[in-house]
């Protein structure tokens, strides 16, 4: 399916309208790690501090404690937990500091039955999607809400994750790219064919995704 394709200038500043708005409506969102959402999260906390109505989730974790740098869950916790005036009714947070197959196993069993309403995912420049890497054995599993596996590419630390059915059962699915660095990446992912080489095309397979751009992240897109 082709996805929904936005070049902005700022294109995390649309995306913390856009979970802002989410906040507002109440549901569940799963946020994503890497350097690009922090700034995201800030402007959706500016926008709306009221996030009582929304549960939350994490696509993916790194097995690294909560304080430790590479945690996703930091990441959000000093760029949207931290400011917002009234927290979410419930946080899930992957445990990252248990062992990664008992991390995983909670995180399945806690999405049985749950509706991902907002699902925010980044871009690997490998074309990866939370820790679904290309190659990877995580890709093949079907039969799971999450699973673990090792990383492939830094840091190399052992990732709890997200399925493909998972993230393809989401009502609605957000990229968020930016940088000359991920424009191949983009190509391929939104531009070219639905194949395992690159995970985040397969996140097309089932419905339309929202693609949010800077113009160098989408600057080799056919037709632009």
């Amino acid at each position: 399916m082709r996805p929904d394709i936005h070049i902005v200038d700022d294109p995390a500043a649309v995306v913390g309208e856009l979970l802002a708005e989410q906040a507002r409506a109440g549901g569940s969102i799963v946020l994503t790690g890497g350097s690009t959402p922090g700034s995201a999260y800030r402007r959706a906390a500016e926008c709306e501090p009221d996030w009582s109505k929304v549960t939350l989730w994490w696509g993916d974790e790194r097995c690294v404690p909560p304080d430790d740098a590479r945690s996703n869950y930091r990441l959000a916790k000093e760029t949207l937990l931290d400011s917002l005036e009234v927290p979410p009714a419930a946080i899930h947070r992957i445990r990252g500091e248990a062992p990664a197959t008992e991390a995983a196993d909670e995180l399945d069993a806690a999405l049985a039955g749950v509706t991902l309403d907002f699902l925010l995912l980044g871009l690997g420049p490998d074309g990866h999607m939370a820790s679904l890497f290309p190659g990877s054995p995580q890709l093949e599993v079907t039969d799971r809400r999450a699973t673990d596996g090792p990383a492939g590419l830094e840091p190399w630390v052992h990732r709890v994750t997200f399925t493909v059915p998972t993230i393809q059962a989401a009502t609605r699915i957000v990229f968020l790219v930016s940088g000359a660095a991920k424009a191949d990446a983009v190509a391929h992912a939104f531009g070219g064919d639905v194949t395992p080489d690159v995970p985040a095309s397969l996140s097309r397979r089932v419905r339309q995704v929202e693609v949010f751009l800077d113009h160098a992240a989408g600057d080799k897109l056919d037709g632009r």
